[in-house]
């Protein structure tokens, strides 16, 4: 099935390093809300941030964003040492294969990790990436509503 991801974890932070370099991964890229940032927020946490620049010590790192908001944008740029990308559009590929392109890398040697099938996944496996589903960072603090409908997306790559 389309949707259904390369690899499904609970959370970034179970993410693996040498299992990545194993499938010859070279870039990492993530979505912003919800997948590294609590959303909304603007913010990230202290063990996002030093999990992410552990990782940008063996990949290229980037995060690419369908927020369209130019300052939140560029309040979570200011944190990082890495590109964030707004605009995206996902499940739409040309901003992820842009970010290929500036890199330099092929989308065969990148992985993209998300929160969301219906646009993070569906994105990456339609740019030819590794795909990584996670839960929502902020799940704990989620509206009952929006677990619901988390819950009945994930039904979608059960198949």
């Amino acid at each position: 099935m389309r949707l259904k991801p390369n690899v499904n974890i609970k959370s970034i932070f179970d993410i693996n390093v040498f299992n990545l370099k194993a499938c010859e991964i070279e870039a990492v890229f993530f979505d912003l809300d919800s997948t590294v940032m609590r959303s909304k927020s603007g913010i990230f946490d202290k063990q996002t941030l030093d999990f992410l620049n552990m990782l940008n010590n063996h990949f290229k790192v980037a995060i690419i964003s369908n927020n369209k908001n130019d300052e939140y944008i560029k309040k979570a740029q200011s944190q990082v040492i890495f590109p964030v990308v707004g605009g995206a559009k996902k499940p739409d590929v040309k901003a992820l294969l842009q970010v290929c392109k500036d890199f330099n890398v092929k989308p065969s040697n990148c992985a993209f990790v998300g929160d969301r099938p219906l646009t993070d996944i569906l994105c990456a496996k339609r740019a030819g990436m590794f795909s990584i589903l996670v839960d929502s960072i902020s799940a704990d603090s989620e509206k009952k509503i929006v677990r619901f409908v988390r819950f009945l997306e994930r039904l979608s790559i059960k198949k």
